[in-house]
């Protein structure tokens, strides 16, 4: 597989120029200074294009008006362009302009790379003109001194002589084509993701092709190509060089391509996306505005379904960096397990409002539970229920247990670009506010439904897109919630799935089941984000509609309605 550009000399370079010998004469009969007659610009003209062809650089570029600027044209053309044969067929000249005659050539060049090969045919024209000989003579082609001494015909140099589109700062280059092969993406079942059918996955599959169309088995072709400047268009907006060989196509970042050697084959890379559940998850989210959504399977960690609804939207299911509000406390609850902080069937103070370092915090509508224990305390996610633990926590105590028990931060290799959580090591009232998911805690789908998952499982199983056996890469590993907590962890998001903030949105959903909702306020968002993540049996789902309100009311029905609509989907 082709890996970077090179350049190809011209080498052995045959010419068959033509010369036409059938111009009108173009003197201007003033002796000097204006246009060669019609016979001498065709002989500088094919003695010019002789040279060339027959890769005589400095013969070439001595005929023209810079031969310094030529040569290093000329030397760059061969290199750059891969050309390996080159011929160019003069016309005859045309009338002259007073000071000036022109001659138009047609070209056929041989282009190689690799071994890749094409021909290349063009027309383009050089410009003759007089000029004043210097002190010591002129030395040229055969006629090329004036008859009236003291001038000679010369070739008016420019670097679109070589090509017409070979504008100044614009250069040639042979090689594979622009960009990573080609690939189609796989589903679980081998069969072809189309992108038509599923339109919010096409971010997602052209990072396959970026990500892995080395190991795909594909080819980016090979091409000819000018890099650099801008294409000059006509007046109508369309390309001003479209030969019959089909040059003169477009290509990203300004580069356009001018000749292809080789058409890109595609690749194969396989996904874990299961095409149903993706169907599911995409009907459920079309209505829903600036949603996104995540489903992994937990016994494996595979990602079974993205969505993001607009598709042509940032990539919130991976890439999202948003507060998961109350979702976020399934993971402080492990922590305050582990700690001795919490324990589900003790009592746990959830007081309306509590202070810290001069902060206030309240729950929603300033509710509170007397007498109630720490289970329902999640189930009615009851803020300060966690604040109140803050004055017994090290300020980066929730930092280092996220990352350790559930891989938050860590570098997951999911195949496709993906943000894995965040949140900074923070103080007083920001520490406090992390709790409950806020301050400079950051997550999204991808993320959630991961916590889900690692709950639901037992372990955490790094999610991935595109299977790790596919290029042998290496998934990061954490050490999960022990047994004990991943129990009660468990018990605690079954009771908010039946009887707290979640139970509406759960309803009618069946299994082994359990979720957590969030809603988290973002700094001039008149409506909060809506969260919700959630587990039956082996599918974990994490959703969140932005500035839409509470995640029972928002996220929950789209996560609930992928759970329910499942099925089998997910089951090996």
């Amino acid at each position: 597989m082709r890996q970077s550009r090179r350049t190809v000399a011209l080498a052995g370079a045959v010419a068959a120029v033509v010369v036409g010998m059938s111009g009108c004469s173009s003197d201007d009969g003033n002796g000097g200074g204006g246009a060669p007659e019609a016979a001498g610009a065709e002989q500088t003209a094919a003695d010019f294009l002789t040279a060339w062809a027959d890769g005589d650089t400095e013969a070439a570029a001595a005929l023209t008006d810079d031969p310094e600027a030529a040569a290093a044209a000329l030397t760059e053309f061969a290199e750059g362009a891969g050309v390996s044969e080159l011929s160019a067929t003069p016309g005859p000249a045309t009338g002259a302009d007073g000071a000036a005659t022109e001659v138009p050539f047609e070209v056929t060049a041989r282009v190689t790379y690799e071994d890749d090969a094409s021909d290349w045919l063009y027309d383009s024209a050089l410009t003759v003109v007089r000029q004043a000989a210097d002190g010591d003579g002129d030395e040229g082609s055969d006629g090329d001194e004036a008859e009236d001494g003291g001038e000679s015909v010369r070739i008016r140099w420019s670097p679109e002589i070589l090509h017409p589109r070979l504008t100044e700062g614009r250069t040639l280059e042979v090689g594979p084509g622009a960009g990573p092969p080609p690939v189609t993406a796989l589903d679980r079942n081998g069969d072809a993701l189309d992108p038509d059918e599923h339109p919010t996955l096409k971010p997602l599959l052209e990072q396959l092709a970026a990500a892995h169309g080395e190991q795909a088995g594909g080819s980016p072709g090979a091409e000819l190509r000018l890099t650099g400047g801008t294409a000059d268009t006509d007046a109508e907006g369309n390309d001003d060089d479209n030969s019959e060989d089909g040059e003169g196509g477009d290509a990203e970042d300004g580069d356009e391509v001018l000749l292809q050697l080789a058409e890109p084959t595609r690749g194969e890379v396989p996904t874990t996306i299961d095409p149903e559940l993706q169907r599911i998850a995409e009907k459920t989210l079309e209505d829903s505005d600036r949603s996104a959504l995540v489903a992994i399977q937990p016994s494996t960690g595979a990602i079974l379904a993205v969505v993001n609804n607009p598709g042509d939207d940032e990539n919130i299911a991976l890439e999202g960096r948003l507060a998961p509000g109350s979702t976020w406390k399934i993971i402080t609850a492990g922590m305050l397990i582990d700690a001795g902080l919490a324990d589900p069937a003790a009592p746990h103070p959830c007081p309306k409002k509590f202070e810290f370092e001069d902060w206030p915090f309240q729950n929603l509508d300033e509710f509170e539970i007397k007498g109630g224990t720490f289970t329902q305390s999640f189930a009615a996610s009851c803020n300060t229920a966690f604040i109140s633990a803050a004055p017994e926590l090290e300020d980066d105590q929730l930092t280092r247990y996220a990352e350790r028990v559930f891989g938050i931060g860590l570098e997951w290799d999911t195949g496709v670009e993906a943000m894995t959580g965040y949140l900074a090591e923070e103080s007083k009232a920001q520490m406090a506010a992390q709790l409950i998911g806020q301050a400079s805690v950051r997550a999204n789908p991808l993320v959630m439904a991961s916590v889900s998952a690692t709950v639901k499982d037992g372990t955490f199983r790094q999610p991935f897109l595109v299977p790790p056996s596919f290029d042998d890469r290496e998934l990061v590993t954490a050490d999960g919630p022990s047994d004990g907590t991943a129990a009660q962890l468990r018990a605690l998001m079954a009771t908010t799935a039946a009887a707290g903030t979640a139970a509406e949105a759960m309803a009618g959903v069946e299994g082994d089941v359990g979720a957590k909702t969030g809603s988290a306020e973002v700094f001039e968002q008149k409506k909060p984000n809506a969260w919700f993540t959630a587990y039956r049996d082996d599918l974990a789902v994490a959703a969140v509609v932005r500035e839409s309100g509470h995640g029972g009311k928002f996220a929950g029905p789209l996560v609930a309605e992928v759970l329910r609509s499942a099925g089998g989907a997910g089951d090996d």
